[in-house]
């Protein structure tokens, strides 16, 4: 095998396949990339039994042929060669490249020994990268990071006709995302669970290309991500995914607006006196106004205000710091709204364009407040 490639475009591609490698490979094999070389095209895979991760580069291929190479070893040459193209040369079991004066000799690995890489499924519909990306980071702060509850760990894509929803949550918060999508099939109806690792590394890697094609499965536990020239496939995680748009209030007694960026600032200011998770306690007045305080007798305290707009009677509730600071971080919407049923139970936060405007519940996050002593 031998072909001539831009050190850029080769560094690419062997960087985010790279980036698919298992970090306990359940064989050696798995360490390696896949490179085939043949019609003008160089292809770069990984696959770990689990996520498999394919690119396609140009390139002037002189003879065509299939090697497997130590990946993390060849991103790393990739990374440090000059600005210049590379020749790639495989003989057998050796591999070697040139890149003007640097010269690296590498010892392939037993191509034979390769798991088959799985075919993508049949594409069931677009969706725009960036919005997929964003809806991603969005829900993906509510994945819990507790392995004892695996199901928690991933992330929840529902498919409605062209409707798209993606749900996280690790008990104590709750966020789900609708978005709009351009489905095959208009009358579509789908549900599937990955790895919260797998669909934030799809949104951080593959939202660029402006289209993201995406292939649900029909009957099988494989789900395909392909933009541009970059396609990956995941199995899906096994299991019974609680219920959780049933945990939405269906009617909330008082509502509460506030600018986003003053509450998300005194959150963060507060929060320094809030150590071992002290909570935030936030009390709407009539007046309106929010306050929002943290400690409490000799300990370390703090506060401030600053206006809301309240509809209902005046409420105090108290939330964990991170969980509020990051639950306000994902709104991109200038103002705010809290949804109360009582204090004791959860609040659901959406957008607002303006105080007096309609919510915007495309995006909701629910969090469980913390409950305050009696006085």
């Amino acid at each position: 095998m031998k072909f001539t490639v831009e050190r850029d475009v080769l560094a690419e591609a062997v960087g985010w396949t790279a980036r698919s490698l298992p970090l306990r490979p359940t064989s050696p094999v798995l360490n390696g990339l896949l490179i085939k070389a043949e019609s003008g095209e160089v292809s770069i895979s990984s696959f770990d039994h689990e996520i498999s991760a394919k690119q396609t580069i140009e390139a002037s291929v002189e003879q065509e042929g299939t090697c497997l190479v130590p990946g993390k070893m060849l991103a790393e040459i990739c990374r440090s060669l000059p600005n210049a193209d590379v020749e790639f040369v495989a003989n057998d079991s050796t591999i070697f490249m040139t890149c003007r004066s640097a010269k690296f000799q590498l010892a392939g690995m037993p191509v034979a020994d390769y798991p088959e890489l799985p075919e993508l499924p049949q594409i069931s519909g677009t969706v725009d990268g960036a919005e997929f990306a964003k809806a991603v980071s969005q829900v993906q702060i509510a994945v819990s990071k507790d392995e004892t509850l695996p199901l928690l760990t991933g992330i929840r894509l529902e498919i409605s006709g062209s409707t798209m929803t993606l749900l996280a949550t690790d008990r104590y918060r709750l966020a789900m995302r609708e978005i709009t999508w351009n489905p095959e099939n208009p009358e579509i109806e789908a549900a599937v669970l990955l790895k919260a690792k797998t669909m934030t590394e799809v949104g951080r890697t593959l939202s660029n290309s402006g289209e993201l094609s995406i292939a649900l499965p029909e009957n099988g536990d494989l789900i395909g991500f392909s933009a541009g020239s970059r396609r990956t496939t995941s199995v899906l995680m096994d299991g019974q995914y609680p219920n959780l748009r049933a945990l939405f209030p269906t009617e909330t007694a008082v509502h509460a607006v506030v600018r986003t960026s003053d509450l998300a600032e005194a959150a963060r200011r507060i929060s320094l006196v809030a150590e071992r998770n002290t909570p935030l306690r936030l009390q709407f007045t009539e007046d309106g106004q929010v306050s929002i305080d943290a400690g409490r007798g000799d300990e370390a305290r703090a506060s401030e205000s600053m206006p809301a707009q309240l509809d209902g009677h005046e409420i105090t509730v108290a939330y964990n710091p991170t969980y509020l600071s990051e639950g306000l971080g994902a709104f991109d919407t200038d103002f705010v709204r809290f949804s109360f049923t009582e204090a004791p139970k959860p609040a659901v936060l959406s957008g607002q364009d303006e105080p007096l405007s309609e919510e915007d519940l495309s995006y909701r996050y629910l969090v469980q407040p913390i409950r305050l002593p009696a006085n």
